[in-house]
């Protein structure tokens, strides 16, 4: 007998006694590292850089905080809005507040305005035009962590509500009487570490809530429900320590987005895994009656298939390693981790448990051979019905799909390509604020002060010019370029006094696409004006920094990422499956047909944000996000039904191998996918915006590959190529090559 690794991993994990050494070593793993590595969410850093220390925005905050130092700290901007105008009992409980937050500080308060002693009158020249709104600041030790700023914001809220007797935070906008936010840096900050914590443990419970009701609505086995989730589970238990070891070393940084997102992959992908292996061995128990030989072929047929869906994942998710915007560049390690150890344990601690359970594990419906269903109806005395292998619906699918493969094709194009035309569509913000619940205090506050100040003193445009010593009219020059509103007096190097910084206001909003698409101008006409001074290399003699210029080095980096990235991970996953297949054709339609999948989920997920949902654009980081999760994922379906149709070749025609290919990972697929598109659709039930957006396109694109690409389109175009879906592999059996040239 020709030599089989899986074949022989079969024996080895299917034994009587290595079973229980595989689940003994799981949990001995599991408990050690568990109690003596940190977990990833207590290790999570979310103060990190996005943007690259080379881009233009980074170089100037870099150059600003040397030469041109704030020692004010880290601010809370107290936002106080009255609709009908503030009052001067409105001002005197300011003066009140700040007089106590003098005499009592707050912990690692560092700077603090003396409104405590600034008169009503001198306070409401301080307010907005409409005078319905004043911001105040408090500034904190920029050393101060994320758990001392929320104390203080607690903190702060009670001492507001005491000068006040009364809760004008609570109270919403659209009340009449005074409304107090804070907003500013640490409001932002401290809202989001709220936000966050409160999603993991609901992300975990809603993810581990619906994978459960699938299991048992798909299986209607309480045992073969809970299987895959103690088996991802002892995954979740080596992965959560594994990396919080590494971020503690500082090896890899965790964010909390990415802990939620490697969540819904771990249980979603981890699921598919086990599911590819459970069902083939259902259906290897209905013939054999030994389980321990039937969990041994069960591996040795699926376990190449998920050994390279995982593969294909594991390496898909490793190019956002390729990555300079830091947020994508930090989820490579622990995504592709993840998958990994839960390849891994798919192949070893779910054949343990199989063989453990047996048949009992699909209990009330076991799957027996039919000498077995036989024997056990004669000893009771009934008859016992035998579960049927397949259903007719299966079937039906794969006589389709082989003898109308034109017009599924021609159908699902329609559809797909339709979808895929609102791309162009598409509008995108760069804006991360806005990826935050509108009900956010924070944001509220925030928005407060950009509909009653001007729009471009909200977050000015700091630029540094290296003035060689030249006296020219720099601000004035400024002023002529027709976008700007203002600019402020310029402020002179600390240490090199040839740099003057000028804060610019922009006549759009700062955080709008008009605004970020100012920055090119803006760095042309500096451009112009260095020249015309006589300044040579002038681009080595100005910098551009500010919120607008970040979103603007934000936007040129994903691009580049994108245009880096999607044509590395499609050639890896092209290479991947032509040497596992043995066919360039092959090759080249199935990665075809899961980038179009993906750009129709990208469209199909924008007519459902901005149509059904309201959202006037999405996150300029979901395209890559949902590429990078729905072509190496979807793949994983290609590879799990096309190895079943390479493996029917052997044995049978090519329409046979094909419609029984459908026929006998329909229902996996399907389930698998369900579970998929819904542990993704549970990101949309946080109040998160970036995530929901990831997690509905996602969960789309998910769908369209279980009931649309793997079931209809994958296999027709297989029908239509014929013997030419192989080459140049020699698969087909050459007494069918006659037969096959009249399907073509």
């Amino acid at each position: 007998m020709k030599f089989h690794p899986f074949n022989t991993w079969g024996k080895f994990v299917g034994g009587s006694l290595s079973r229980w050494i595989t689940l003994a070593i799981w949990v001995l793993l599991t408990l050690v590292l568990s109690f003596s590595w940190p977990a990833v969410n207590t290790v999570e850093d979310d103060s990190v850089e996005d943007l690259p220390a080379a881009s233009m925005s980074r170089q100037a905050d870099i150059l600003i905080k040397k030469e041109f130092p704030n020692d004010a700290g880290n601010p809370v901007l107290i936002v106080w809005h009255r609709d009908d105008k503030l009052t001067d009992q409105d001002y005197e409980a300011i003066q009140k507040l700040y007089s106590s937050l003098n005499d009592e500080p707050l912990n690692m308060q560092t700077t603090l305005p003396p409104l405590g002693n600034v008169p009503v009158p001198a306070l409401a020249q301080s307010s907005s035009k409409d005078g319905t709104s004043i911001v105040t600041p408090i500034f904190f030790d920029k050393n101060a962590g994320t758990e001392i700023l929320q104390e203080n914001m607690k903190s702060l809220v009670e001492r507001v509500n005491q000068t006040l007797n009364e809760d004008p935070f609570e109270k919403k906008l659209s009340e009449p009487g005074l409304h107090v936010r804070l907003s500013g840096p640490v409001g932002i900050q401290t809202d989001a570490a709220n936000l966050f914590s409160q999603a993991d443990v609901k992300l975990l419970i809603a993810t581990v809530l619906l994978v459960l009701i699938l299991l048992i609505l798909l299986y209607r086995s309480p045992f073969m429900a809970i299987i895959p989730l103690i088996v991802v589970g002892f995954a979740y238990g080596l992965i959560s320590p594994i990396l919080g070891f590494l971020a503690d070393h500082g090896w890899i940084t965790a964010d909390a987005q990415g802990v939620s997102i490697m969540t819904v992959l771990l249980f979603g992908a981890g699921t598919d895994y086990c599911l590819f292996l459970i069902s083939r061995y259902r259906d290897t128990l209905l013939h054999e009656e030994n389980k321990f030989k039937a969990l041994q072929t069960a591996i040795k047929e699926s376990g190449g298939a998920v050994t390279m869906s995982a593969l294909t994942v594991v390496i898909g998710l490793a190019t956002l390693g390729l990555a300079h915007y830091g947020s994508f560049h930090r989820f490579a390690v622990p995504f592709s981790l993840a998958v990994l150890l839960m390849g891994i344990a798919a192949l070893t601690l779910l054949p343990a448990l199989l063989a453990i359970f047996g048949r009992a594990a699909f209990y009330p419906f076991i799957p027996r051979t039919i000498k077995m269903t036989e024997a056990l109806s004669k000893k009771k005395g009934s008859t016992i019905k035998q579960r049927k292998e397949k259903g007719k619906f299966s079937k039906g699918l794969g006589r389709m799909v082989t003898h109308r493969p034109w017009t599924i094709i021609i159908f699902a194009l329609i559809l797909l390509v339709g979808l895929a035309s609102f791309v162009p569509r598409i509008h995108y913000t760069y804006n991360l604020l806005e990826s935050f619940p509108k009900d956010m205090p924070s944001r509220e506050g925030f928005d407060l002060i950009a509909n009653h100040f001007s729009a471009g003193e909200l977050a000015p445009v700091k630029i540094v010019i290296d003035t060689e010593g030249k006296h020219e009219e720099w601000m004035e020059r400024l002023e002529q370029i027709a976008f700007i509103e203002s600019v402020m007096n310029p402020l002179q190097g600390k240490n090199n006094l040839q740099l003057q910084l000028y804060e610019v206001s922009l006549k759009e909003n700062p955080y709008s696409v008009e605004a970020i698409n100012r920055i090119p101008e803006l760095r042309d006409y500096l451009k112009e004006i260095m020249d015309k001074s006589g300044i040579k290399d002038a681009e080595s003699h100005f910098w551009i920094g500010g919120e607008t210029a970040a979103l603007y080095d934000t936007k040129v980096t994903t691009d580049r990422d994108q245009s880096v990235i999607i044509p590395v991970m499609i050639s890896i996953i092209s290479l991947l499956l032509l040497l596992y297949l043995r066919s360039l054709t092959a090759m080249i339609y199935l990665v075809a047909t899961v980038v179009l999948s993906f750009f129709s989920a990208l469209g199909a997920g924008w007519l459902v944000l901005h149509y059904g949902l309201g959202d006037s654009a999405i996150q300029g980081a979901i395209p890559l996000y949902a590429f990078v999760f729905l072509v190496a994922l979807g793949e994983d379906y290609n590879i799990f039904m096309v190895s079943e149709i390479w493996k029917n070749k052997r044995i049978q025609n090519h329409q046979e191998a094909i419609s029984n290919g459908v026929i006998q990972t329909g229902s996996v697929i399907t389930s698998a996918g369900l579970i998929l598109a819904g542990t993704f659709a549970v990101l949309a039930t946080l109040p998160i915006q970036v995530l929901v957006q990831f997690g509905i396109v996602t969960a789309i694109g998910v769908l369209l590959d279980t009931f649309i690409v793997r079931p209809l389109l994958v296999p027709a175009i297989t029908t239509v190529l014929g013997r030419y879906a192989f080459w140049p592999g020699k698969l087909w059996r050459k007494k069918d090559v006659s037969a096959e040239k009249s399907s073509i």
